[in-house]
């Protein structure tokens, strides 16, 4: 950021006369002037494809098929659950877009200005978690590695506590490795989010390939058939699953704004993302399904998990290869999607304190705490107690954000009360109540159905209908905390500054 000023208690944004309290502002949450905006759409669409293309993605899709569907229910669930996705994504990047301000600040208008720090720390503990599954991921990929070279090296424990010594070092060197990308900042992955975004695609092209000729053609890919005897057998799994795959990009939807903060215009940022994320989940899903079902045929048995399935093969250099990939894969992801938001969430906690480097770390210690090797060692545990519990958690934000910007205020905000305390966004002691109310009421449906599936509870306890709800918990959350907000904030009378925001909008 340019130009900012600070003393004990204001931070000035000189250029565009932006009047700010310093607990609310610092470099990393000032809005981006249109000068240092220079996002097109294909740097989105490269985003996205190298978001996409990652190993969650993969195996998302590939244990829909160990859970029972076919290759072509995988598929098109996935298909359906991005597209639905794509479109809070979008609305929300709207105001980051059009007034350069990230999402714990775009949070501020609807939660209010202290209040924002909740929907901010949710957002932030659950891409703590994502961070620990990728960081997971490499580290799985570093011994696989090693475990090439010296083949009498055991599987990795996945059923104790702790895995051994030698996977949980290399767990850490790759944690090290990440930390270490914080520290030098994010334009140090600017070019290797590049070199993903190209190499990847090749990757997984080589191993659809593989997949092709080892299993003897597509046909008997193909030709496996789902496990469901019924169609209630198969509806009963679609619909959690289908929320799993909205769930999986829920994170996204809510800090987009951290992204589309720096597009060239609406249309970059609405095209590339359309361009870039529904295409490049739904065929890299499609390479996890068909590599899946290969492997099926090839081993005897399904092997959904690609670091596993890539040190089965036989050639030492063909392990090398796919595990380096799969390194360089999961490190510009994990800084990408699962440090940006985070790092920028603690931040919004006490911005004099916190910068973004700070905020990285913290997310890296929480990461490790979520014993992500535990969470990845079961395919049903990844979909139902991960994708969907945490999707319980953001739906409701997605669709208070969502009715507050388009609904209430029309997609007009007041940059300065954004960044004060006495703005139009203190609301009371700086907490919006009916915002807070929405939340809790949103996410209250899907809580006996989270119970029931830990296991805390059976599912008599609660009349199935009200269990069932955590099967669409997502939508559930979404659409009950938005009606609930919108109903509740209609009467209320807003100022909402029309006259001054023309200067306001940085330039």
């Amino acid at each position: 950021m340019e130009d900012i000023k600070t003393d004990e208690s204001i931070v000035s944004w000189s250029q565009q006369g932006l009047q700010a309290d310093g607990s609310l502002i610092n470099p990393d949450l000032a809005p981006v002037p249109k000068a240092k905006r220079t996002w097109g759409t294909w740097n989105y669409a490269a985003l996205w494809i190298s978001m996409s293309l990652c190993i969650p993605t993969y195996t998302m899709a590939s244990s829909m098929i160990n859970q029972g569907m076919s290759w072509w229910q995988a598929v098109l669930t996935i298909f359906i659950g991005n597209a639905i996705v794509l479109v809070p994504m979008l609305l929300n990047g709207h105001a980051g877009a059009k007034y350069g301000i990230p999402f714990p600040v775009f949070a501020r208008s609807s939660f209010g200005t202290r209040g924002a720090n909740i929907p901010a720390m949710l957002r932030a503990i659950v891409a703590c978690g994502w961070f620990g599954i990728q960081t997971w991921i490499g580290g799985e990929s570093f011994y696989h590695l090693i475990r090439a070279w010296v083949p009498s090296l055991p599987e990795i424990d996945n059923v104790s506590l702790f895995p051994q010594l030698l996977p949980m070092v290399c767990f850490g060197i790759f944690w090290l490795l990440n930390m270490y990308i914080i520290y030098k900042g994010v334009d140090s992955i600017r070019k290797l989010l590049q070199f993903k975004a190209v190499f990847l695609p090749l990757a997984a092209i080589a191993l659809f390939c593989w997949a092709v000729i080892a299993a003897k053609g597509l046909g008997p890919i193909l030709q496996k058939p789902s496990a469901f005897t019924n169609s209630a057998q198969f509806w009963k799994f679609f619909f959690p699953a289908l929320t799993a795959v909205v769930g999986f990009w829920a994170t996204l939807s809510l800090n987009i704004p951290d992204f589309t903060r720096y597009a060239k215009s609406q249309r970059a940022h609405l095209e590339g993302q359309a361009i870039g994320l529904p295409p490049a989940m739904t065929l890299f899903a499609f390479v996890g399904v068909v590599v899946t079902s290969a492997s099926a045929i090839i081993y005897g048995s399904p092997e959904w998990d690609p670091v596993k399935l890539a040190g089965r093969f036989d050639s030492k250099i063909m392990v090398t290869f796919a595990m380096i990939g799969i390194i360089i894969s999961t490190l510009a992801t994990n800084i990408a999607a699962n440090m940006v938001s985070p790092a920028n969430d603690f931040s919004n906690l006490s911005p004099s304190k916190i910068d973004f480097k700070l905020g990285g770390y913290i997310t890296g210690i929480i990461g490790i705490l979520i014993f992500p090797w535990k969470l990845m060692g079961d395919p049903s545990g990844y979909i139902f107690t991960w994708l969907i519990a945490y999707s319980s958690l953001l739906g409701p934000i997605g669709g208070i954000m969502i009715a507050d910007y388009y609904f209430i205020r029309h997609k007009q905000l007041d940059l300065h009360s954004l960044y004060n305390h006495k703005g139009i966004y203190a609301f009371t002691n700086g907490y919006n109540k009916i915002a807070l109310w929405a939340l809790l009421l949103g996410i209250l449906p899907n809580v006996p159905g989270f119970l029931i599936a830990i296991k805390g509870l059976t599912s008599d306890a609660f009349p199935a209908w009200i269990g069932n709800l955590y099967n669409y918990a997502w939508f559930v959350g979404f659409f009950v905390s938005g009606f609930i907000y919108y109903f509740l904030m209609r009467g209320q009378k807003q100022k909402i500054v029309t006259g001054k925001l023309a200067t306001l909008v940085p330039k």
